[in-house]
């Protein structure tokens, strides 16, 4: 039976480096999805071009009925899967809508695909949730989210209620800047990514019979689309970190929040100084 690696959301940017790095040294099957299904394709026509000979299936995180599409085809052709790179993301913060499918694409796909994906994850299988520097504790300021946050035993409910909270806030005009570091920038996309982080230690512990490694990490700011062709990496630099969670690190790193260097950070350190900073991405 063939290995099978999926990466979401990766007709470009780091998706698309991983898909490229995952081809030159997996041995198995590597899927480059797409909500998309044109640009999806044309993705993999540059791989080809390339040498690079990666499989293609249209997937849309943020669609139950299309996620569980993938989850059947998957099942039937290969049994299951052993590396899955959750990679998908939008930054949108102008209307309440974005904040939403903010929120949507970034954090509540994650559930639906421990839901429905997960459970295909072969014994010794992988995977990591792209984060960000947003998504360490110490991006939060708000101290009874702090509290139940640092909990070591804190559960998926209590994420769900953290993200709630502040979509609340967001309707009700009653958001507070102060609640977050960096005097309040960038808060959905923080929010999302520190509650994907969170997630990943309680995914982790839910399906640690299985043996399976689920890890986050923050891939450095790197020059994609999603910050403006803003970064300090390109897309082939960021992907080495999350290929070597994929292929080389221990599986006994499970549960942890990685760092682009490969350094394992304590998530829960919120007084840290790991916080995403504007001035720093401007610069």
């Amino acid at each position: 039976m063939s290995q099978v690696a999926v990466v979401t959301g990766s007709n470009k940017g780091i998706g698309f480096g991983i898909v490229k790095a995952l081809c030159q040294r997996f041995d198995g099957v590597v899927y480059l999805t797409s909500r998309d299904e044109t640009r999806g394709k044309e993705a993999v026509a540059k791989l080809n071009e390339l040498g690079l000979k990666p499989e293609y299936h249209q997937l849309d995180v943020g669609d139950r009925s299309s996620v569980e599409k993938f989850r059947d085809y998957i099942k039937a052709k290969y049994g299951g899967l052993d590396i899955l790179i959750n990679n998908a993301a939008v930054y949108m913060s102008k209307t309440y809508e974005d904040i939403i499918s903010t929120i949507s694409i970034n954090y509540k796909s994650i559930l639906t695909l421990k839901e429905i994906i997960y459970p295909l994850v072969r014994n010794n299988g992988r995977i990591i949730n792209i984060s960000s520097d947003c998504g360490h504790l110490s991006n939060l300021r708000n101290e009874y989210w702090l509290r139940r946050l640092s909990k070591q035993d804190f559960s998926e409910a209590d994420v769900n209620e953290f993200v709630n909270w502040y979509v609340e806030s967001q309707k009700n005009n009653t958001y507070n800047p102060d609640d977050f570091a960096d005097g309040g920038t960038i808060p959905t996309y923080r929010v999302s990514k520190i509650a994907l982080s969170a997630v990943t230690m309680v995914h982790q512990r839910e399906f640690e019979s299985k043996n399976i490694s689920i890890n986050s990490m923050h891939p450095g700011l790197v020059r994609t689309d999603l910050t403006s062709g803003a970064g300090f990496f390109s897309i082939e630099e960021a992907a080495e970190t999350l290929v070597y969670l994929a292929l080389d690190a221990p599986q006994s790193l499970k549960g942890a929040y990685v760092w682009f260097d490969k350094k394992v950070l304590d998530w829960y350190d919120y007084k840290a100084d790991y916080y995403f900073k504007l001035k720093t991405a401007l610069s």
